[in-house]
This record gives C-alpha cells, sequence and structure tokens, in this order.
C-alpha cells in the first residue's frame, strides 16, 4: 500500500477539515500516514483553538483531527514557522511535534504527497 503526506500550509478551515478528512480517510483504509504543518498551517498544532467551525459542505477540523490524534498519526510541525508565531509545543497535541525540512523531505521521497 502506498504511504501518503499531507501538507498542511494554510492557517485555513476548509483547508484544514480536507487534509484532516483525507488524511482520517487514508488512515482508516491502512495507509501509512504522515502529516505536515508549515507556514500558517502550523496554527492548527494550538489544541486550544476552536475546531468547531464548519465549512460550507458541514463538517468542520473537529470531526476529523480526534482520529487523528487517538490513532497517534504523527503530525510534524515546521520547527521556524511555529517558534516565530509564538506556538509552544507545551500546546500541542500528543501525536504532533516539533520538524524540520529534511525530515519533510525524506517523507516526501517515499509518499504520495497532497497539499492543502
Amino acid at each position: 500500500m502506498p504511504n501518503f503526506l499531507f501538507v498542511l500550509s494554510k492557517d485555513d478551515n476548509e483547508a484544514a477539515t480536507r487534509c484532516f478528512q483525507f488524511a482520517k480517510i487514508a488512515h482508516s483504509k491502512g495507509h501509512k500516514v504522515n502529516i505536515f504543518f508549515i507556514d500558517g498551517g502550523v496554527t492548527w498544532a494550538n489544541k486550544t483553538r476552536d475546531f468547531s467551525k464548519k465549512t460550507t459542505t458541514g463538517d468542520c477540523p473537529g470531526d476529523h483531527l480526534p482520529y487523528l490524534v487517538e490513532n497517534e498519526v504523527e503530525i510534524g510541525v515546521c520547527t521556524p514557522c511555529a517558534k516565530n508565531r509564538g506556538l509552544d509545543e507545551a500546546n500541542f497535541f500528543h501525536n504532533m511535534a516539533l520538524d524540520g525540512g529534511p525530515h519533510l523531505i525524506d517523507m516526501a521521497a517515499e509518499a504520495k504527497v497532497f497539499n492543502f
């Protein structure tokens, strides 16, 4: 089965909802899944933010992210992107960790990549 890498680069409710939804689908089908937050997407690592804002299709990030957290799908958070936005790893979900570009490239070399 192929590996999938979902890269979220926007602090955008619809982009996050779709990223989390498709990562959840791929994982539930038995695929190896990784997620990586870059640029504005790192704000989704903050577990204190609101995940309940609905998209035009009626779902929200909070409909899909809990599955990813509970199933410990690894989510890398760009270190300089997070630090320059004042994000503290203590506020991340337990399956999220600061990470860097070299690891992102290594994962991308072995996976089908989706960008949101």
